[in-house]
């Protein structure tokens, strides 16, 4: 596979998003394509809400595909020629594959958020979860509430500022048969609430107006998203009560891996020539790129 990619003029993919400047995505990618032998390029590239698809529109032959953050994974919906099983369940997609028909470039979008989080949870030591509270309801929170169906959860609670916006949370849900439940932000204290995992979806870390309980945050384990700035504010209120906390890099790990499948050969599930070999490269370049952002 990768002897007869190099044969050909230089590919070129990259991360999209507002903000972009401080994604670990070209570390992660360009460390990949060195092992695996490909003359790929990678970039990260500033695209904001409504300007993706004029930004496609835009490219030329040598573009491959693409990875997308927010505001993006809603956005690319309605550009898609076709979905895979996962981002149609969720409405996401976080990673694009271009074709090309006789007429037509065509765009291919995928969803590898929900992989990329269960191998992380499963990296920290999370297999199986039966109640999870959920905080967000964007475009990374179905594909947390799909992580948690995987993981065995029963009931998930999404936490939101806004519940209107977690309807279509909800509507998930029931449709892969979990039961869910939604409370504002301003309830996180509530002394009765009850969780093995907290999984947060909120952008940049931010300060909350309140905290979870103590005994929960000792007990519960908490996956953020967030991975710049780090510690989070969050993953400090943990260490404060004594739990553990997570940061979103193990996600961004996982979630790239399957991502460069896709590139490589179309396929999510076809494992990359010498994986664990791509994986131990990936790894280094995250050890190695400061995680201030």
């Amino acid at each position: 596979m990768a002897s007869e990619q190099t044969s050909r003029p230089t590919q070129r993919l990259a991360v999209l998003g507002s903000p972009i400047t401080h994604s670990r995505s070209p570390a992660l990618h360009r460390a990949a394509y060195r092992v695996l032998g490909l003359d790929w390029r990678y970039d990260a590239i500033e695209v904001r809400a409504g300007e993706l698809a004029s930004f496609i529109a835009g490219l030329g032959p040598e573009w491959r595909g693409l990875s997308l953050t927010m505001p993006l994974k809603h956005d690319v919906i309605p550009l898609l020629t076709e979905l895979d099983r996962v981002a149609a369940a969720t409405n996401a997609a976080n990673t694009v594959l271009f074709g090309r028909t006789a007429e037509r470039r065509t765009l291919t979008g995928f969803n590898t958020d929900v992989t990329g989080l269960v191998r992380a949870l499963a990296d920290a030591g999370v297999a199986r979860a039966t109640h999870v509270t959920l905080l967000g309801a964007g475009a990374t929170a179905g594909s947390a509430l799909v992580a948690a169906a995987e993981l065995g959860a029963e009931s998930v609670e999404v936490i939101v500022r806004t519940t209107a916006k977690a309807q279509a949370l909800v509507d998930l849900g029931h449709s892969i048969g979990l039961i869910v439940s939604v409370a504002q932000l301003s309830s996180l204290d509530s002394p009765e609430r009850q969780t093995d995992l907290v999984i947060s979806t909120l952008p940049g870390g931010p300060v909350l107006a309140a905290e979870f309980p103590a005994e929960l945050r000792r007990r519960a384990v908490l996956f953020d998203v967030s991975y710049s700035p780090w510690p989070s504010a969050l993953a400090r209120s943990w260490a404060a009560a004594g739990g553990t906390a997570h940061s979103g890099l193990g996600m961004l790990l996982h979630q790239a891996l399957i991502q460069i499948r896709v590139f490589v050969s179309g396929d999510p599930f076809e494992p990359l020539p010498d994986e664990e070999a791509v994986l131990l490269a990936m790894r280094g370049a995250l050890a190695e790129e400061p995680v201030e952002g």
